[in-house]
């Protein structure tokens, strides 16, 4: 399958499905994942990450939602997971777009990450030290 040169609507659905298929294989996030989202509430899931990711790189207005309080919802999730999360996403957009628009959503990703993990985990009043995922620049 050739790369999409660029981010579009129908790249994005491509990486959204095959992220997470990876995911739900992943023995790491799998659990976690099967755990929050029942099975026939995966296709929900998947338009709203799609909805999500057009919003985030399209500027589309699409997704409207409290990504913060799902994640403060989910079960047995654990900061290192985060970092492990942003590895397979970067490496499946690796896998499916060249590599200025695999870059690009890369670093969109790590700083979702970064502030999602920051408002999970970081207690107000406590030194910010210890996050699992630097800021991107």
């Amino acid at each position: 399958m050739p790369k999409f040169p660029a981010i579009d609507e129908a790249g994005i659905a491509v990486l959204v499905d095959t992220f997470y298929q990876r995911i739900r294989a992943d023995a790491v996030l799998g659990p976690v994942f099967e755990n929050k989202i029942a099975a026939d509430k995966w296709p929900t899931h998947l338009a709203t990450m799609k909805r999500f990711w057009s919003s985030v790189m399209l500027t589309t207005g699409a997704y409207s939602g409290n990504p913060v309080g799902v994640h403060r919802s989910v079960p047995n999730l654990e900061r290192p997971m985060f970092a492990h999360w942003l590895a397979l996403f970067a490496s499946t957009a690796e896998d499916l777009f060249a590599p200025e628009p695999a870059a690009d959503l890369a670093a969109k990703a790590k700083r979702i990450a970064f502030s999602l993990e920051l408002a999970v985990f970081h207690r107000l009043g406590a030194p910010p030290d210890g996050l699992a995922l630097q800021q991107a620049g």
